[in-house]
């Protein structure tokens, strides 16, 4: 394509004219990708190469699909304990049946326009699902960096802990695995003091490059990934494994699996929103850019992916203009498991480990918490109540208890309700209530009307109330028939005001 400048001579317009600027973004992108990558996949229970796997689909074909153009997908720290806890209930051939059922789901919703509704999930409830993943994920990577094995449950991990450090502390194979990983999350925390020349390499790629470099300088005794090649590690699920699908705890899996991917990949979207100018998220494109890939991820056999924040963050910071850095930063991953793929062998498990340490950490919003106790105790207490939730039952039952609580909260705070008794010592006594008067709130109202004077004529005001349901109105009419029974003067109720608005349309 030419255009003529005022000369007359043609100039070439690019089809790529933010391409400098996206190729660039797109290897800090895939530089960053990589560790998390790996890490994700032997956290996980499955082999490494399958979170590349998902790494390049989140790029290529996630990234080229409309949604959120500077959002980065592939395998999520956020899915790590459900995919765990899916693997040893169901085996490996099940994973890619949740995942492709998890994308036909998500296709669905972006199809039904869903997307936009999960922005009406309570953020407490996220947050507190994300510090309890962040709270299990700790847990049991703490055992792998102390080379243990550790138990199933989270209250195991936690409680389990102490005794697993201090053994690794008498033994010299252990002692030089858990300081390895404690090397790496020291790093991690010490890279962004660092001068910005030297931050030009990635937290994570520096951190895992510096502990595959003392590992072999050093020959130390720690485990390292385990390879089995792009094409050996490949998982498609066999026919057999779709007669699962029967199983309500599978069925289960497949409804967390769905929710916690799509709420972490568009809250992330929003997130990102936030950091650069450019074009807004179009949420059900995004939520069925997010189906398209995990369809893709079942169908391989791969780890489900979600919108990631610290990829997608990186991405913007390094300057990404177009979804072209994605797409390439998916390029770069396939490239490096087509052709290197034997440098994986060399990383060890506790660098991988200290990594997630150190993502869980990050999910553990504890700023959050204090601000919200100080301003807002209802919903820091929804916050902790998930987290601890998903810790000590499972992933699936902490989120339903913590959505069961954000909807009483919310209920609770609707029925707000005011009652004002005036008693002047002559006359009527005055009730005025406002507010909402509901069920939730009739204990209070009627403990303050019975406790009035027998003897006293009563005017209860409910010209002030927004809302009277059903429950009070007949909880009031019984009160007022029983308190006009032993001979005053009956009750006067004023009504709440109805205002009646007409609506015209044109």
């Amino acid at each position: 394509m030419s255009a003529a400048t005022d000369h007359g001579a043609p100039v070439r317009i690019s089809r790529f004219p933010h391409l400098k600027q996206d190729f660039s973004a797109s290897l800090v992108v895939f530089l960053v990708a990589l560790p998390l990558c790996v890490g994700v996949a032997v956290a996980s229970g499955v082999p490494a190469e399958l979170g590349l796997v998902t790494g390049i689909v989140g790029g290529i074909v996630t990234g080229l699909l409309r949604g959120s153009s500077l959002q980065v997908s592939g395998p999520a720290a956020g899915l790590t304990v459900l995919v765990y806890e899916a693997v040893r209930e169901f085996g490996l051939p099940a994973l890619g049946v949740i995942v492709l059922a998890t994308g036909v789901l998500q296709l669905a919703m972006g199809a039904l326009r869903l997307g936009r509704w999960f922005r009406a999930i309570s953020i407490s409830v996220v947050e507190g699902m994300l510090a309890g993943i962040g709270l299990v994920l700790i847990a049991g990577q703490l055992y792998s960096m102390a080379d243990g094995k550790a138990p199933e449950s989270g209250l195991e991990k936690i409680a389990g802990l102490p005794g697993t450090l201090a053994d690794a502390v008498g033994d010299a194979d252990a002692s030089a695995s858990l300081l390895l990983g404690a090397g790496t999350i020291a790093v991690l925390v010490l890279w962004k003091r660092l001068p910005a020349k030297a931050r030009t390499v990635p937290g994570p790629l520096a951190a895992v490059g510096l502990a595959t470099l003392a590992a072999l300088l050093l020959d130390l005794p720690v485990a390292t990934v385990e390879v089995q090649g792009l094409l050996g590690s490949l998982q498609p699920p066999p026919l057999s494994a779709f007669g699962d699908l029967a199983d309500v705890g599978l069925l289960g899996t497949i409804v967390a699996f769905t929710l916690i991917a799509s709420a972490e990949s568009l809250f992330s979207a929003a997130a990102v929103d936030r950091l650069h100018d450019g074009p807004r998220t179009e949420y059900d494109k995004e939520l069925m850019a997010q189906g398209a890939g995990n369809t893709i991820c079942g169908i391989l056999g791969a780890l489900p992916m979600t919108a990631v924040i610290v990829r997608s963050a990186a991405n913007v910071q390094a300057g990404a203009r177009t979804k072209t850095s994605r797409v390439l930063h998916g390029v770069w991953l396939l490239l490096f498991a087509a052709l290197l793929p034997g440098a994986l062998a060399y990383i060890p498990v506790p660098a991988l480990a200290g990594i997630l340490v150190h993502a869980g950490g990050k999910l553990v919003p504890v700023r959050t918490i204090a601000g919200l106790w100080r301003e807002h105790r209802g919903e820091a207490l929804v916050l902790v109540v998930t987290a601890v939730s998903i810790v000590a039952v499972s992933m699936f039952e902490g989120v339903l208890i913590g959505l069961a609580l954000a909807v009483v909260k919310t209920a609770w705070e609707a029925s707000h309700l005011k009652l004002e008794i005036v008693d002047k010592g002559a006359g009527p006594v005055q009730a005025h209530l406002s507010g909402n008067a509901t069920f939730l709130r009739l204990p209070k109202i009627l403990d303050s009307l019975e406790a009035l004077p027998q003897d006293r004529p009563v005017v209860v005001d409910l010209s002030g109330l927004h809302h009277l349901d059903h429950a009070c109105r007949t909880a009031l009419e019984t009160w007022a028939e029983r308190h006009s029974a032993v001979g005053t003067e009956p009750v006067k109720v004023t009504e709440p005001v109805k205002v009646t608005q007409r609506v015209t349309t044109g």
